[in-house]
């Protein structure tokens, strides 16, 4: 919500600025009007200026990626699943290194290779033996070892939780 305001608030101070253009005649107008002010005139739409574009250039990216923390949890369908602290690690490890070859909707993942993980919805034993040991069958190969350490549990949970949902 706030991303959006601050993008409409963008677009609508750059209209006025073009509006005031064209109500000077054009950019020799504008121009003319802004130079014929008095030093303190020109000192203060410099200060002006520099607030917005620092408000433009650090601000309005700086309130999207704060205002998008609610990204991390998984969409299926339009519809949010929360997902835990581990879960949400697993969702950056399933696209670093199983997304490639694994299909699953929650992470937008759309792989040949392995099979469907929305079709298959194993559980979290499965999920972190295959990623430990590897396998062997079906149209690849699977190498053991993809996912280790506290990074398996975590991908077995996310896969677990949002897997055919």
């Amino acid at each position: 919500m706030l991303a959006t305001v601050a993008f409409l608030a963008f677009w609508i101070v750059v209209g006025l600025v073009l509006f005031f253009i064209a109500l000077r005649g054009g950019p020799r107008g504008a121009r003319a009007t802004l130079q014929s002010q008095s030093r303190g005139g020109r000192r203060a739409a410099a200060i002006l200026f520099a607030v917005f574009y620092v408000a433009v250039g650090v601000a309005v990216p700086l309130l999207i990626l704060v205002g998008n923390d609610h990204s991390a949890d998984a969409r299926v369908g339009g519809t949010a699943i929360r997902l835990t602290k581990q879960e949400r690690d697993g969702r950056q490890v399933f696209g670093e290194r199983c997304a490639s070859c694994h299909t699953l909707a929650a992470a937008r993942a759309d792989g040949k290779v392995g099979p469907s993980l929305d079709k298959l919805m194993p559980p979290a034993a499965l999920v972190a033996d295959a990623v430990t040991r590897g396998r062997q069958r079906g149209n690849g190969t699977m190498p053991a070892g993809i996912v280790q350490g506290q990074d398996v549990a975590a991908v077995a949970a996310f896969v677990a939780a949002v897997a055919g949902k």
